[in-house]
C-alpha cells in the first residue's frame, strides 16, 4: 500500500497580493492583475499580469533584515521566491529528509540581457541552490523546468519522492517573471493576445504573460498545521498523478488532446476516484486557439464535460513555471472556502466540445479536484486532489 502524501500548508506573492487571503479575496471581487505594460522598449504596450516592484522592494525589506540581507544581492524573480516560502519555511522544520523542488520555465532570464557572456545566476541549478542555501536546506536542489506544466510537475515529483522514501517532506517552490526574452519568444508566433485574454471565448485571441511565485509544504505525515491566514486547519491529499508527453509540435497542442486525455485518466486511475466524483477541474486554459480547443476535446474524451471548470489566466495571465502551482494552491482555496470562481472574461462558447464553464461566484462543496496543464513539447501534467 502506498503512503500517503498531503499538502498541508501554502502561500503565493502574486500582481494580486502577497499572500493567499489577500488573492482570494481580490479573486472574489473578481479583480484581475492584467494590465497594459510597456515592457520592450520600441514596441507598444502588452496586456500582462505584473507585480508592482516597488511593492515587492518595500515587502521585501519589511520581512528581511535589510542589515544583515543586502536585498541588492538578489533579483527581483529570487525576491518573490523568497517573500512566497519564508512563511512556509517559518512553520515547518528543514531536516537532511527535507526535499527543495524549485519549479521554473525561464528562471533569471532576465540576466541575460546585454551580457556577452553566461551570468552564473542564470543557471537554473545556481538558483535553487541560492535559494535552498539562504533558508538553510541540507539536501541538494531539485529543478524541475518542462514548459509550463512545470509547477503540476513539480508537484508530482514530491509526492513520488516522499513515496519512494527519498525524503519526508518537501517545500516546492514555483516562479516565472515578465522579462523582454519571453515576451518576445511568445510575440514571435503570434501568441499574445490584443487584449484581455478569454479562455475558451469565442473571440479568444492570444495569452497574457504573468508572473508569480508560489509555494507549497507536501509532507507524508497527517499533521494539522495551521493555514496561513487563519486559524482553522486543513490538508489536501495528493490521490493520484501523471504526466504525458505527445510529442505533437515544438509548440502546437495535439488536435486529439493525446496527452492531456492519458494525463488525465492516469491520475484519475491512480487516484482510484471515478469521473463521476471530480467536482471540480481547475484547468489551463490560455486562451489560444489550439490549446483551449485541445483541452475540451480532451476533457470530453475522458468525460468530464459537465464537471465545473475554469482557468485562472484571465486574473494572472500565464505565469509559465508557476502556473500550475498557483492555479493548485488557488483550487484549494476554493476547496477550503465551499466557492467556485468564474472563469474571467468567458462569454460565449468558443471550443468544438461542450464544457461546463463557470460564469460567476458560486458555492460548492469541492471535494476532489483535478488539475491540469499542458504545455510546449506535447508535454500534458494532471493531479488530483482530495480536501481531507
Amino acid at each position: 500500500m502506498k503512503k500517503e502524501i498531503y499538502i498541508t500548508d501554502y502561500n503565493c506573492v502574486t500582481p494580486l497580493g502577497f499572500d493567499v487571503s489577500s488573492n482570494w479575496n481580490a479573486l472574489l471581487e473578481g479583480k484581475s492583475g492584467v494590465a497594459l505594460h510597456k515592457i520592450i522598449e520600441n514596441q507598444d504596450p502588452f496586456y500582462a499580469s505584473m507585480i508592482d516592484s516597488e511593492k515587492l522592494n518595500e515587502e521585501f525589506n519589511r520581512f528581511f533584515d535589510s542589515a544583515q540581507n543586502d536585498s541588492t544581492e538578489f533579483t527581483r524573480l529570487e525576491k518573490m521566491f523568497l517573500l512566497s516560502l519564508k512563511p512556509l519555511v517559518e512553520k515547518h522544520q528543514i531536516s537532511d529528509e527535507t526535499a527543495f523542488i524549485l519549479s521554473t520555465t525561464k528562471g533569471n532570464i532576465s540576466l541575460l540581457k546585454n551580457q556577452k557572456t553566461l551570468p552564473e545566476g542564470v543557471f537554473l541549478s545556481n538558483l535553487a541552490q541560492k535559494i535552498a542555501d539562504f533558508f538553510g536546506f541540507k539536501a541538494k536542489p531539485i529543478v524541475v523546468s518542462n514548459a509550463c506544466v512545470s509547477g503540476v510537475m513539480a508537484i508530482a515529483v514530491a509526492k513520488n519522492m516522499i513515496q519512494a522514501g527519498k525524503y519526508k517532506d518537501a517545500f516546492v517552490i514555483a516562479g516565472d517573471e515578465i522579462s523582454e526574452f519571453v515576451i518576445s519568444g511568445f510575440n514571435s508566433f503570434q501568441a499574445i493576445g490584443t487584449e484581455i485574454c478569454k479562455p475558451y471565448d469565442k473571440n479568444r485571441d492570444g495569452i497574457n504573460i504573468g508572473e508569480a511565485t508560489a509555494a507549497v509544504y507536501i509532507t507524508g505525515c497527517h499533521s494539522d498545521e495551521g493555514r496561513i491566514s487563519q486559524s482553522e486547519k486543513f490538508s489536501f491529499k495528493i490521490l493520484g498523478d501523471s504526466a504525458i508527453n505527445d510529442a505533437n509540435h515544438i509548440s502546437g497542442p495535439s488536435r486529439t488532446g493525446d496527452g492531456l486525455f492519458a494525463s488525465i485518466k492516469n491520475a484519475i486511475t491512480e487516484a482510484n476516484v471515478s469521473t463521476e466524483k471530480i467536482d471540480f477541474i481547475s484547468a489551463h486554459g490560455t486562451a489560444t486557439i489550439y490549446n483551449d480547443e485541445m483541452e475540451a476535446i480532451a476533457f470530453n474524451r475522458v468525460e468530464l464535460q459537465n464537471v465545473p471548470l475554469n482557468s485562472m489566466k484571465g486574473y494572472y495571465g500565464h505565469c509559465l513555471g508557476a502556473s500550475g502551482l498557483l492555479e493548485s494552491i488557488i483550487s484549494m482555496e476554493s476547496a477550503l472556502q465551499n466557492t467556485l470562481i468564474p472563469s474571467k472574461n468567458f462569454e460565449e462558447t468558443g471550443t468544438s466540445q461542450p464544457l461546463n464553464i463557470i460564469k460567476e461566484n458560486q458555492p460548492a462543496e469541492i471535494k476532489y479536484i483535478l488539475k491540469t496543464a499542458s504545455g510546449f513539447g506535447g508535454c500534458n501534467a494532471a493531479i488530483v486532489l482530495e480536501k481531507c
